[in-house]
């Protein structure tokens, strides 16, 4: 039986506020995007305002609406690397890869995770599964001839589908489509097939990039992979 919609928030809940206990004093922080991630940027407010000092880095503009009028301070240069970054996934398997992006915001994600020094993943235990690809894996492509790009990722097993959004095409904070695809085998080999295709701008895989998950369940919080 599937989790009632009060048991999966909380979950998400708990998540969230054990990864802020990763957040130190002086913490450049990558804040993700979605529900879970919303909980997060929400306790990190309410640290915020009790006298925590950080600067964050936004993957979306609804997260940065959210960290602006909670008083986090944001930033969009850093000199080094991001001390930490904390987002949600759509599907993470047993080896903390996941899928990302079906909220639209997973180029900046990816940017994001790859520039910090620490990538944990916060969900609750739906989330979890044996193998990616249970899904569609989003792809953000450029919108200059996008069709023939969508014709190169079927060539790779691949059903796209334009991402819709009140009757017109689903844009990107950055101006680009999303193309939900489905795919017989999601693995790294996958995604590096997609980064050969022109057009592509990203995809939402996430291989070998989260150093943990932290997951709200039924039991209690668990930790997949180790956190930092």
């Amino acid at each position: 039986m599937a989790n009632a919609p009060a048991e999966v928030e909380a979950q998400k809940q708990a998540a969230a506020a054990r990864a802020l206990e990763l957040v130190r004093p002086g913490t450049i922080v990558g804040l993700g995007t979605g529900s879970t991630a919303r909980y997060f940027i929400e306790g990190l407010a309410r640290r915020v305002r009790s006298g925590l000092t950080v600067q964050a880095v936004v993957t979306s503009l609804e997260s940065r609406a959210q960290a602006e009028a909670g008083g986090i301070p944001i930033t969009e240069r850093t000199d080094g690397w991001l001390d930490l970054a904390v987002d949600g996934a759509d599907e993470i398997d047993p080896a903390v890869n996941c899928v990302k992006g079906r909220g639209g915001a997973l180029l900046r994600e990816k940017i994001v995770a790859h520039a910090s020094r620490r990538f944990v993943l916060i969900a609750d235990e739906s989330k979890l599964v044996g193998r990616l690809g249970r899904g569609a894996v989003p792809v953000e492509v450029l919108p200059f001839l996008w069709e023939a790009t969508s014709r190169s990722i079927e060539s790779l097993g691949g059903q796209p589908e334009l991402r819709m959004t009140a009757g017109r095409p689903f844009t990107s904070d950055n101006g680009n489509l999303i193309l939900d695809t489905t795919f017989g085998t999601v693995d790294a080999a996958l995604s590096a097939a997609l980064h050969g295709i022109p057009g592509v701008l990203e995809h939402g895989l996430f291989f070998g990039m989260a150093r943990a998950a932290i997951v709200g369940s039924a039991a209690g919080v668990r930790i997949l992979g180790e956190l930092p």
